[in-house]
């Protein structure tokens, strides 16, 4: 086991041959990892200003980036994400940025002349909640909060992974987060533990890169769920040491083909950004209970769950969003979330009550209910994943008549008034760098995919429709950040679907014809969708045009079943 360094003299010059990271088969030392640090400090020592906003996708360059921003008596801003509207927020807020942000500053050539060690109460950082519960939230840390909860996690698993030396950390979440932050880059330099700079996204990778040599994943629940039985685990299982999970709950069954795949029964960690750690289990061996971390203290007050530790800026206790019951033991059983309530009509509903009902039927394999904004003001949604047999009956009898059938459910424990309005099925929820459902991105499941419709003239053969395009649509989500641009297999998407509303058509698409894509459509815009079908040559022409020309055009040929 490596000799421990304290956070306050990570960056410092310290013993040679310590790795701290390998990237791309190149092996970084703590000496080069000083000296990045500083020459970082010396690029921050020339901001004016004391907030510096860092992102990076390069895992050694952010925690080099990150320390000589602290050397340099700066604040970093760690965001959660480089998305347009993350950055459109964050820019008025800090006075720099480096990273992969723009006007990024650089490094320095040459180090800072002189570095002390860091006062653990005054060197801060700003990380975000997640914004699984809506907007994500700023929140500042010391280093002490930090440095704590570190030697803590040293305290319970140190000597367990790092029984014949120190493993390899391989990793599928990001350091932008706190649970990243903690396991990816401070624990490993304070313990001399090397990172593997490059971020594990597929299943594949994962099984190719635990095989090289001993190692720890650091990984999420929606990571651990997506394990293909297919692949070859073996070599993985052989040379890996221990799975951490965080981020949100992970599922018994998902657990467990873990533990049967990489013979490694997950450490799940319980916490948040604003608490750090709270607690630990691994299922096998612990079923629902989890221990709390060295230095936590917890009670309840009407179920719900109070910590209180050095992972938390200052004696007070603090009031979690979780429902727990007490165990004989010292231990504790969570049971959902207390601050999942919504009003509808005047009348209040559970959020996790909903979704447990939803479960409770045996069609839907995981659910979340969030309000969706409206005209009309907001109504409840519901994101689901169906089950196997839901998936079935899904198929067989259509949405309106599954979405009645999930209705009619719960009138057995809700009044009518606040069932959900709008469902949307997908194969997966969908999740960010840190693996947790966000409510931005539940939501926008529920963005339109076509624009609004106002036919001008429709008969037989000719149609004329005007749709008011703008940025909100789903169709524009990634094309592009910042520019937003009509993607053309939308416009061909949005001719077919109303070429069909207009004219009485064959049943069937062939193939597109004639395509000529003469300028983009930008929003915001009122396009005009030009149609003319011609039953004997069983094709639709169609042209885009608005008040800065013609856009695009081409030709859609439908036939019969036989053709």
């Amino acid at each position: 086991m490596a000799d421990w360094i304290p956070l306050a003299r990570a960056a410092l010059p310290g013993p040679r041959g310590r790795l701290v990271a390998l990237r791309a088969g190149e092996r970084l030392d703590h000496a080069r990892f000083a000296h990045d640090a500083g020459c970082w400090q010396a690029a921050f020592a020339q901001v004016p200003g004391p907030r510096v906003a860092l992102y990076f996708d390069d895992a050694y360059d952010f925690a080099a980036a990150l320390f000589g921003a602290w050397h340099a008596g700066k604040l970093p801003v760690l965001p959660g994400d480089a998305q347009l509207a993350t950055v459109q927020r964050l820019l008025p807020q800090v006075d720099a940025c480096a990273g992969d942000l723009p006007g990024a500053l650089q490094p320095a050539a040459a180090p800072a002349a002189v570095q002390r060690e860091l006062d653990l109460h005054e060197t801060r950082l700003v990380i975000y909640t997640s914004g699984s519960s809506g907007q994500p939230l700023a929140i500042q840390k010391r280093l002490a909060q930090l440095d704590a909860e570190v030697q803590h996690l040293q305290a319970v698993f140190g000597a367990r992974i790092a029984q014949d030396g120190e493993p390899l950390v391989l990793s599928t979440v990001t350091h932008q987060h706190i649970y990243g932050l903690l396991f990816v880059t401070l624990w490993p330099l304070a313990a001399g533990r090397c990172i593997a700079v490059e971020r594990i996204v597929y299943p594949e990778q994962m099984a190719q890169r635990l095989a090289s040599q001993p190692s720890v994943l650091v990984s999420s629940p929606a990571h651990l769920r997506r394990l293909p039985e297919t692949l070859d685990w073996d070599a993985a299982r052989s040379q890996l040491r221990a799975i951490f999970s965080s981020g949100g709950p992970l599922p018994p069954e998902s657990a467990q083909q873990a533990h049967a795949l990489l013979g490694h029964s997950p450490i799940e960690v319980y916490g948040s950004s604003e608490t750090g750690g709270v607690a630990w289990r691994q299922r096998a061996h612990d079923g629902d209970a989890w221990t709390p971390l060295p230095g936590v203290h917890w009670r309840l007050q009407e179920d719900t769950l109070w910590v209180q530790s050095a992972h938390l800026d200052g004696p007070d206790w603090w009031e979690t969003s979780d429902r727990a019951k007490a165990l004989d033991d010292g231990r504790f059983v969570l049971q959902g979330r207390a601050d999942r309530i919504a009003k509808i009509e005047e009348k209040r509903v559970s959020l996790v009550a909903m979704e447990e009902a939803l479960l409770a039927t045996g069609d839907i394999a995981e659910a979340r209910a969030l309000l969706v904004p409206g005209e009309a003001g907001p109504r409840l949604g519901v994101v689901a994943v169906p089950s196997a047999r839901g998936w079935e009956s899904l198929r067989a009898g259509g949405k309106h008549r599954f979405n009645e059938q999930l209705r009619a459910a719960l009138l057995r424990g809700f009044e009518r008034v606040v069932l959900p309005r709008r469902f949307r099925y997908v194969r997966e929820l969908p999740v960010n760098t840190q693996g947790k459902a966000t409510e931005a991105l539940l939501l926008a499941l529920f963005q339109p995919e076509r624009p609004a419709v106002h036919w001008d003239e429709r008969g037989t053969e000719q149609a004329v429709a005007t749709l008011a395009v703008h940025a909100g649509l789903r169709v524009f989500d990634g094309h592009f950040p910042g520019a937003p641009v009509l993607p053309g297999v939308a416009q061909l998407d949005w001719a077919a679907e109303l070429a069909r509303e207009a004219f009485a058509l064959p049943p069937h698409f062939l193939r597109a014809e004639q395509l000529k894509f003469q300028q983009p459509v930008l929003p915001p815009l009122q396009l005009q969708l030009h149609l003319a079908w011609k039953p004997e040559a069983g094709h639709v022409s169609f042209r885009y045009t608005s008040e800065r020309g013609l856009h695009s055009g081409g030709r859609l040929v439908f036939g019969a079943a036989h053709v």
